[in-house]
């Protein structure tokens, strides 16, 4: 749908009511559906902020690329000769045609199919068609015909992030204390991580930010999750012969330690105790990494968690360790890349069962997947069925929030904005006042050029 330019409120941070001391945290509905609202945060959120690409296992070999988009434009990350990375907006630099035409590869030279200009893997232009014959001018000579870098590029652990916006404070600013939850994902092996070949790729029919949402809420799943939960117990009962899929009991679940955390710059995190987190891939390793990162960390990472790197990047690491990405369409449709997450050279047998866990509830056609792209669709629809309010949602939990670390964070050595802990059970919605409160903050600076950028 197209906008007429009326948004409701003429300040965007206006669409979230953060009022902690109240105890109030709304979200209004507009945000997932005023498409006015959704080209503005495609210019400040997606063209506005770090937003990740790729792991560097996609483009582990010299002339390996990798195309993406940063909200609506398209960009290449591709390894030259030599083993450096690069990064450019993925059109020629003569009539602008895409250059790259699949996602992933291996090729020495880029040609456009145009006109035939050709790039090496390090963005150089090494080839203009019948140059010779095509009497230019030396205004034409002394033009850079290399292809467009984009402003600003760099990694953590393998994950590689960019940023169209020049001005944009540092990668290491940018995740802050969140780094901390990165490793707890790319130290699982001592030789590091890789994205497994293939992956879930499709659309849903809602706006990107429910995704970020479900990532982070624990609320949801015995209502949405049930008939999941009906086969969980009857694996547990043994009535089920599969024996390359194993889930915990999810009575035994909801009795474990849990808790969230918010940070700076719109990150966050849920987790709880696994009830036997020997069924998880990562134990068969667990040992050796125990060695590596120590007890504290090794603890960590036995414990499931949900990782949201604002504003397109999650982990799932529950029974199978999962990489989510999501690029937005339109304010009612976006497109989501689900990737399992191995170490590298994992032995088969747990490489099987890690596949096989994720084919039985992250996949496209897995058991959780379905159900929680129908309730994005729902909610899509029911927000248009009444467009005026602010959700009920956002405040549960928030009667037991602390600001700062709890004594978990304190041992793993973060320093979160917010914590919660409890159980399962106990698990509210506050993980989502992280983003929120970063999505505002990201509007009002592009809304107002006077608004300092600074984190809040």
């Amino acid at each position: 749908p197209e906008g007429d330019g009326q948004m409701r409120f003429s300040d965007p941070s206006q669409y979230i009511m953060d009022d902690p001391e109240k105890g109030i945290f709304r979200v209004h509905r507009d945000v997932y559906t005023d498409p006015d609202l959704f080209e503005m945060e495609l210019k400040n959120v997606f063209e506005g902020t770090w937003v990740y690409l790729c792991h560097e296992s996609q483009v582990q070999n010299p002339f390996d690329f990798y195309c993406t988009k940063i909200g609506r434009r398209s960009v290449i990350v591709s390894r030259d000769e030599n083993g450096e990375l690069h990064a450019f907006f993925n059109t020629c630099r003569h009539r602008g045609a895409t250059l790259c035409q699949t996602e992933m590869g291996n090729t020495k030279y880029h040609v456009c199919n145009y006109h035939g200009w050709a790039y090496d893997a390090s963005g150089k232009n090494i080839d203009i068609k019948d140059k010779a014959q095509g009497c230019y001018t030396e205004a034409f000579d002394e033009q850079d015909h290399n292809l467009i870098p984009l402003p600003c590029f760099d990694s953590y652990q393998g994950l590689i992030f960019a940023s169209l916006n020049p001005d944009v404070p540092s990668l290491d600013e940018h995740l802050g204390e969140a780094k901390i939850l990165l490793d707890l994902v790319a130290e699982q092996s001592p030789e590091g991580m890789e994205v497994v070949p293939g992956r879930s790729d499709y659309t849903y029919n809602a706006n990107w930010k429910m995704q970020m949402d479900n990532g982070m809420d624990p609320y949801h799943l015995t209502s949405t999750h049930s008939t999941f939960m009906k086969v969980v117990q009857r694996r547990q009962d043994g009535d089920s012969d599969n024996e390359q899929v194993t889930s915990p009991d999810f009575r035994d679940r909801f009795t474990m330690d849990a808790g969230m955390y918010t940070f700076k710059n719109g990150h966050s995190m849920i987790w709880n105790d696994h009830p036997k987190p020997e069924t998880m891939p990562f134990w068969g390793m667990i040992e050796e990494v125990r060695k590596k990162v120590g007890d504290e960390k090794a603890k960590w990472m036995a414990r499931s968690r949900n990782i949201t790197i604002f504003p397109n990047l999650q982990f799932n690491d529950s029974t199978s360790l999962v990489l989510r990405t999501y690029i937005p369409h339109a304010p009612n449709r976006t497109e989501m890349k689900v990737y399992s997450f191995a170490p590298v050279n994992e032995p088969d047998e747990f490489r099987t069962i890690r596949v096989r866990q994720h084919e039985d509830f992250f996949n496209s056609s897995g058991m959780a997947t379905p159900d929680d792209t129908i309730c994005y669709s729902d909610c899509q629809e029911g927000y248009m069925s009444y467009p005026a309010d602010y959700l009920q949602s956002f405040e549960r939990g928030m009667a037991n929030l602390i600001e700062g670390p709890d004594e978990e964070a304190k041992r793993l050595g973060f320093k979160p904005a917010t914590s919660l802990f409890g159980n399962f059970m106990d698990q509210g919605e506050t993980s989502y006042h992280g983003p929120y409160r970063q999505w505002a903050r990201l509007m009002r600076a592009g809304h107002n050029t006077d608004q300092p950028l600074a984190a809040e």
